[in-house]
């Protein structure tokens, strides 16, 4: 078995799998650290804040999708959280499509987030991507709605992506390959 890999084989299943409990915990713990940046740049313009939570999630992300998500940050975190409950495993290809989504957001959050502490004009599209991010991440903590995973089974639709060999699962089986 791999150390650098994007899910695992686990048996009964074709197809690579990551715990959607570690997942969803993960995803409440970037929303937390997005909340802190959100609330130490809308509020208290604080903008000094920002750049090192979204450095710190695009790292999250870059361990994530590059080497192993078992190594990223908050699904460590995520694991003490969860570690007594039975794992959930769901489709990891979709996950990592997500995930890369996460990553370019939260790289372009990082770069603009930059700049404004040079100029306070960037802070507007730092402020719109935050609040994408935000609730993007609120959706898949609390209700298990994965829009990145939602856009990976409508890409492979319209044929942007290829189909998958084997339909991964989703939470509650509600995709459709």
């Amino acid at each position: 078995m791999s150390l650098v890999t994007f899910g695992e084989y686990i048996e009964g299943r074709n197809f690579k799998v990551l715990d959607e409990r570690r997942m969803r915990a993960s995803a409440g713990i970037m929303f937390l650290f997005g909340l802190i940046a959100s609330i130490n740049g809308f509020i208290l313009q604080r903008f000094a804040v920002i750049p090192y939570i979204a450095g710190f999630l695009v790292l999250n992300f870059v361990i994530g999708i590059f080497i192993n998500p078992k190594f990223s940050p908050t699904v460590i975190i995520a694991y003490l959280f969860v570690s007594k409950q039975s794992p959930l495993p769901i489709g990891a290809i979709q996950k990592k499509f997500a995930w890369s989504l996460g990553l370019a957001l939260s790289t372009a959050i990082f770069v603009l987030s930059v700049l404004t502490l040079k100029d306070a004009s960037y802070f507007e599209p730092v402020c719109m991507l935050c609040i994408i991010c935000l609730v993007l991440l609120y959706l898949e903590t609390a209700f298990g709605i994965c829009v990145g995973c939602k856009l990976y089974f409508l890409a492979v639709r319209f044929k942007l992506l290829p189909k998958p060999a084997e339909k991964p699962n989703c939470m509650g089986d509600s995709c459709e390959v």
